[in-house]
């Protein structure tokens, strides 16, 4: 990519967040994002070419410095800060503006300082398998998966109910979804097999931002925030039933939409619960059996058949999750450590540099975290390394996953070099090739803590009013593809890339 010959109509409109507006290449597989500003700064940038590099480059140092060492390098995709011609970025920002959701245009695109993120795009990728059929990408954010048991929790429900779930009912009640998503996170991160293949179930009726698929880089299925508009399942069917043609002694001509589901299903799981980011350790349960389960999560503890808890310590979830839960004090015990840090700060300006609050996010800031003692001595330092541990717990609550999967070749080699034919009527279902990275792995803002407090009040106190009213048993809304007990006798091949 030559930065010095850039045009724009080598790039697309991508998506956005809230923070950032993302172009992808027609052809390379590379994306750029670009920071985005509020629309009434649109004549007046906010900062500087230097502050906006450094916001930049501070992304790329958290991902590659502290993410990268506790979620596993081989899942992390970090980029890298370049400059574009201005010129190219408002012809840019000219040509994606009618490709943006309205809702998102409360904001405009950064076209002062010419500084972008380089990533990969983790949508289409490049797997080097020779297939005709284009790379199937879905992105999950899969939310906090555990309960807190902190004693500065105050109010009961929080320690039975996860907080997805609650916030659900504050979303509703808000406008901001018309229905309910009945997915749990619990149920994902239990690595219980029936668990997770029930609630990808509630993310695929029911995505809001929380479930993605791409098809040769191309989104389609999502949800659009506020839309009242019923999920077209059908649409999905037609594009998933070619990659699901074979296997478990069935013929394309005889596959119910059931069995597409199904066997997609258990390629997400099977790709979610594989190695890559440890030592490979076994199975294991960190958690007591009562805080692994969501009061309103819609799946029955009777169901499970086979009793296996727990996440291989190698698997994308796992490292996930054990970097969730640096958060040991909640949001209610780490507000006064803020206020400790918050005051010291107004005392003694120039320590927020030695504090490292808004980074470098280098080895040093990683040391500050790992090597914070357990009890409280009432320094600044031990305030200050409960902070950090915060902010990256909710940089992991807020990731996405990204699973890539490329249909294998008709004839596959195995661990030995031998090639074998698949044989088209077995019980064997189609082989993929996967990767499995993490993305949005930006650093969290020091002072964005105050208003977690706020939003975290706001929830329980939305749940508590509505009584938590969800039904045990919910009715899907696809009752003739989901009500199906779930099949354990897919068996699935991957090869790790």
């Amino acid at each position: 990519m030559e930065l010095d010959k850039m045009d724009e109509n080598d790039w697309k409109y991508h998506g956005e967040g809230n923070k950032s507006l993302v172009v992808s290449h027609v052809q390379l597989s590379r994306v750029l994002r670009l920071l985005k500003y509020p629309a009434e700064d649109s004549e007046n940038p906010p900062q500087t070419v230097e502050q906006a590099f450094r916001q930049i480059q501070n992304i790329v140092d958290f991902s590659s410095n502290v993410m990268s060492s506790l979620l596993g390098e081989n899942f992390i995709h970090s980029g890298e800060v370049v400059k574009l011609p201005l010129e190219f970025v408002r012809q840019l920002s000219i040509k994606v503006q009618h490709q943006r959701p309205a809702w998102r245009c409360d904001k405009v695109m950064d076209i002062y300082s010419g500084c972008a993120l380089c990533l990969p795009n983790l949508t289409s990728p490049i797997l080097h398998q020779p297939t005709h059929t284009p790379p199937l990408c879905i992105e999950i954010k899969p939310k906090c998966g555990f309960l807190p048991s902190s004693k500065h929790v105050s109010r009961d429900i929080k320690t039975k109910v996860c907080r997805f779930c609650m916030h659900q009912h504050y979303k509703v009640a808000n406008g901001k979804w018309k229905r309910r998503n009945l997915y749990c996170p619990l149920d994902l991160f239990s690595g219980n097999r029936q668990r997770m293949n029930f609630t990808i179930r509630h993310l695929i009726e029911e995505p809001q931002n929380n479930f993605k698929i791409f098809k040769g880089g191309q989104c389609i299925y999502s949800s659009k925030e506020g839309s009242d508009d019923t999920m077209d399942l059908n649409l999905l069917l037609h594009h998933l039933r070619p990659y699901f043609l074979y296997g478990n002694n069935r013929i394309n001509s005889h596959m119910t939409s059931k069995a597409v589901l199904n066997d997609f299903i258990q390629v997400l799981v099977n790709a979610l619960l594989s190695g890559g980011g440890g030592d490979g350790g076994v199975v294991t349960d960190r958690r007591g059996e009562g805080r692994s389960f969501c009061e309103a999560s819609h799946f029955s503890k009777e169901r499970i058949r086979h009793g296996s808890q727990g996440l291989p310590s190698d698997s994308v979830l796992f490292r996930i999750l054990q970097t969730q839960m640096l958060d040991t004090l909640d949001i209610e015990g780490l507000h006064p450590l803020y206020r400790r840090v918050e005051q010291h700060l107004q005392e003694f300006p120039k320590d927020r540099t030695r504090l490292q609050i808004d980074g470098p996010y280098n080895e040093a800031f990683l040391e500050k975290l790992q090597k914070c003692p357990n009890e409280d001595d009432g320094s600044v330092e031990y305030a200050v390394a409960k902070v950090h541990q915060y902010r990256v717990s909710m940089t992991a609550k807020d990731c996405s996953i990204m699973v890539a999967l490329v249909p294998s070749g008709e004839e596959e080699e195995d661990d030995e070099g031998q090639t074998h034919l698949r044989d088209f009527i077995s019980s064997r279902t189609p082989a993929f090739s996967y990767s499995v990275s993490i993305l949005d792995l930006d650093p969290k803002p020091f002072e964005s803590i105050p208003r977690q407090l706020r939003l975290d009040q706001k929830i329980v106190s939305c749940y508590l009013k509505t009584g938590g009213s969800l039904p045990r048993v919910s009715p899907s809304p696809l009752p003739g593809i989901f009500t199906a007990a779930e099949r354990e006798d897919c068996m699935l091949l991957f090869h790790s890339v």
